[in-house]
This record gives C-alpha cells, sequence and structure tokens, in this order.
C-alpha cells in the first residue's frame, strides 16, 4: 500500500468525522464512525494458484524413501546393477582407493584416495591398514556432505577378511554411512 492511498484515506475519515459532527444529532455520529469496511475481492494470482500436475524436482526423494527404480541389469553381471549408490574399494601395492558411483553414470560421484596430497601427508604408509581406516573416516565424511548416507557395498569374498578391509568398513560405519540400502518397496498403481 503506498503512501498517497494512506493519505487519501486518512482524509476521507476525517471528512467523514466533520460531517458527522457539524449539527448533526449526536446519535449519527457513532454510526458514521463505526461503517463496515468494504471487502476486497479474493482473486487467485497466478503464484497462489495449485497444479494439478506434481513433478518431482529432487530425484534423490524417491531414492530415500526407497520407490525410485533400480536398474536390474543382467543376472549374469558381477558386481550387480540394483543399487542407488555403490562403494567400490581397491588396494594397489602402493595405494588405497575408495569410490561412490551412481546407478546412472558410470564416473564416480565420491572419491578418496592416499594420492591425495591432503590424506598422504597425515599417513606413514599410503597402503597399510591405518591408510585404509583415513580413506575410510575422509569418503564417511564426504558422503555425509553431500547428503549420501546408505549405499551398497560388497567386498570381493577373498579380499573380505583382511584386516585393512575391515578397518575401511569400520571407519566408514563409524562415520555414519550404512553400507546396505533399503530393500525397494512395489507400490500398486
Amino acid at each position: 500500500m503506498g503512501l498517497s492511498e494512506i493519505s487519501r484515506g486518512v482524509r476521507l475519515l476525517l471528512g467523514q468525522i466533520q460531517r458527522c459532527g457539524s449539527g448533526v444529532a449526536s446519535k449519527h455520529t457513532a454510526r458514521c464512525l463505526s461503517q463496515a469496511a468494504a471487502r476486497p475481492e479474493s482473486t487467485p494470482e497466478e503464484n497462489e494458484a495449485v497444479s494439478p500436475n506434481f513433478v518431482n524436482r529432487n530425484p534423490r526423494n524417491l531414492e530415500q524413501m526407497a520407490l525410485a527404480v533400480k536398474d536390474r541389469g543382467w543376472k549374469t553381471t558381477w558386481p550387480h546393477q540394483q543399487f542407488y549408490h555403490r562403494l567400490m574399494f581397491s588396494r594397489s601395492q602402493h595405494h588405497v582407493t575408495a569410490e561412490v558411483f551412481s546407478c546412472t553414470s558410470p564416473v564416480p560421484v565420491l572419491s578418496c584416495s592416499t594420492k591425495e596430497w591432503a590424506v598422504k601427508k597425515e599417513l606413514a604408509s599410503t597402503s597399510g591398514v591405518a591408510a585404509c581406516q583415513a580413506v575410510g573416516e575422509v569418503l564417511a565424511h564426504r558422503c555425509h556432505q553431500a547428503g549420501i548416507t546408505r549405499m551398497v557395498y560388497r567386498a570381493i569374498p577373498w579380499t573380505y577378511r583382511s584386516d585393512a578391509v575391515q578397518a575401511f568398513r569400520a571407519a566408514m560405519k563409524q562415520g555414519g554411512v550404512i553400507l546396505s540400502e533399503p530393500r525397494r518397496k512395489y507400490i500398486g498403481t
């Protein structure tokens, strides 16, 4: 409401008071001042109108509710393709690398490695158990910053029992990342 509209309203009110108070009986004064205000016409604006068709613009929302479609892939492929996010952990002779992949992209979403200077400078060895634990802690922190709290991790069976892999898994779990995804919910249509 602009200043000119306010001053116009004040002038109209003062004019009514002067008309009611000039030579007219006092019983009309109260009636003149207590008139009902005109109701503004309610028109829905474009921003207030509700669309009958809803489009979800946050693809992660359906993942977190376990309603998004998981690509099944072929049953003979390994590792399987039924995931929203998959954690790949690899150790070489010199370095440790962990990467998080999305189901829609072959490029890693997040990664952490002992090749990074910030991680490498804190470690005595870049391929030991302590390095695996450090990579797990850093990757768990990055996952929380990105909003990824659940992912699939399937270790290769013959490397699963090694101390390095167990230290990596423990660091990820202590960082708050759950290393399994919820089962997909099927809703009848």
